[in-house]
């Protein structure tokens, strides 16, 4: 019945867009389709903005080596705001101005999306798979907006639960950014604390480029903090870890969400990171490397570009190839709103990522899973799901 809902629908919004003025899409062309991003590839989250922008490169450069989509191929812009407002803005109004993009596709940072939002929704342009897991990135008008994962809110309280029951810590703290990142990290905390009957004592708010935390986590000491959610930059995170341990706290377990899931925190040399957990909504790249979809993705980016993938390519990757499974299903009649309802058909187990993805005309979230990992030996281990 739910496959039949779906084609039903998908055929509703073929037939509309196929008889719309709206033919000629913006971002379409006979011969090409331009799809935009605004990402950090020289600011704070660079270590997730770079990686990812590679590995949907990486994709695009096949299907378009192999003739695009519908006789269309692909070109893909991104414009780098370092992670900050005044570039993102920047950036928006060159895509969607000068470039007439057709979809944005994992443009990061949570308040630089909501910013392009006022921008996007106006023209109904698609904007799909957004590196951030904020709730708001499928605020109302959600028509137009799909994510891919499950949000910070729910990494962080179904984190901090998993530590409770692991390891019996009853006193729930929070350093974060005082933004709509920052604070959702919070939020989710203080409903994990809410869920698991244990008690929400302090937070901490820091700076983008802050680099000394003795004093906040002496704070934080002082009011018995045994579990602490951080929604802060990956340097940051390293950083108040690597302090932690040298001011003895062993007592602190520290929680990242999805934004501090990559490789090269759990690689920091030394052991620094060692122990520390990382709730997200996919699986880690290199635990699954034996497995046949991430062994072959990491063959194919490693003779690309001669170097390993992490896990923020692997979803860059897979985005595109989100992006690409709905064009084929649009078909050449190819309009925003016929992208969006072949969106809401989307259906698959994406073996490369570890998940199952399902979208629908109410559904705009791909996959509502959380995984909780923690730094073993160098490595990331899952330890708990649901």
């Amino acid at each position: 019945m739910k496959n039949l809902v779906k084609k039903l629908s998908l055929a509703a919004g073929l037939t509309a867009a196929a008889t719309m003025a709206s033919a000629d899409a913006q971002g379409v062309s006979d011969t090409e389709i331009v799809i935009g991003s605004v990402n950090d590839l020289s600011g704070v989250f660079a270590a997730v903005g770079v990686p990812a922008t590679k590995g949907a490169n990486l994709y695009f450069d096949k299907i378009n080596a192999a003739g695009g989509v519908h006789g269309r191929t692909i070109r893909f812009i991104t414009e780098d705001h370092s992670y900050q407002m005044p570039r993102a803005m920047q950036g928006y109004n060159k895509l969607l101005n000068r470039d007439k993009v057709f979809a944005m596709m994992q443009s990061l940072g949570t308040p630089m999306n909501m910013a392009g939002f006022k921008l996007l929704d106006p023209k109904g342009i698609p904007n799909i798979a957004p590196l951030t897991a904020a709730r708001q990135m499928l605020q109302d008008p959600m028509h137009n907006k799909f994510s891919s994962f499950s949000t910070y809110f729910d990494q962080a309280r179904v984190g901090v639960k998993y530590l409770n029951q692991e390891f019996g810590g009853t006193n729930v703290c929070s350093m974060y950014l005082p933004s709509d990142f920052g604070k959702e990290i919070l939020e989710g905390a203080k409903e994990g604390a809410a869920e698991a009957g244990i008690s929400f004592v302090a937070e901490t708010t820091h700076k983008p480029d802050e680099s000394d935390f003795v004093g906040s986590l002496s704070k934080l000491n002082e009011e018995g903090c045994e579990i602490v959610a951080i929604g802060i930059p990956v340097r940051q995170a390293i950083t108040v870890v690597a302090t932690a341990k040298k001011m003895g706290l062993a007592n602190m377990k520290f929680l990242g969400t999805s934004a501090s899931f990559l490789t090269v925190v759990a690689k920091v040399p030394g052991g620094v990171t060692e122990g520390f957990y990382a709730a997200a909504s996919w699986q880690d790249l290199w635990a699954r490397a034996s497995e046949p979809a991430p062994a072959a993705f990491i063959k194919e980016y490693s003779d690309a570009y001669g170097e390993n993938p992490v896990g923020f390519s692997m979803l860059g990757y897979a985005a595109a190839a989100q992006v690409v499974r709905a064009l084929e299903v649009a078909g050449s009649d190819l309009t925003q709103e016929s992208f969006i309802a072949a969106m809401e058909t989307l259906e698959f187990q994406d073996d490369l990522v570890g998940n199952y993805m399902t979208y629908g005309p109410d559904d705009h979230q791909g996959a509502d899973s959380v995984y909780v990992s923690v730094v073993k030996d160098g490595n990331w281990a899952k330890v708990h799901e649901e």
